[in-house]
């Protein structure tokens, strides 16, 4: 499985983990919640929402979703998204531009 394939199954299990929460109604610190009781492990997903702000801790061991940093979080990738299309296809016009002057000689 390549890299862009690993992220598309980590990224899609983020928001699985997120409408858990949403629908356990688990979004403030008063009604946090433990993973068992919303049935859910915590992997890689879970880690990387809990270091990233998404998943925030209330008490020992219950969570909550953090409405605010899953938007934020969504706006980097975005970005992040748009910054490497943009490099691919000035990538792609720099090699034209070699290409074409080397055929001209």
């Amino acid at each position: 499985m390549g890299a862009s394939a690993a992220a598309a199954i980590l990224i899609r299990k983020q928001h699985e983990l997120v409408e858990h929460f949403r629908q356990a109604g688990a979004v403030s610190p008063s009604s946090a919640r433990s993973s068992s009781d919303l049935g859910v492990h915590e992997r890689l997903a879970w880690s990387r929402l809990v270091r990233d702000g998404v998943l925030r801790e209330a008490a020992q061991g219950t969570y909550y979703l953090d409405e605010s940093a899953w938007v934020a979080l969504g706006q980097k990738r975005r970005l992040l998204a748009l910054v490497l299309a943009i490099f691919v296809v000035a990538l792609a016009a720099a090699m034209m531009i070699v290409t074409r002057m080397g055929a001209r000689r």
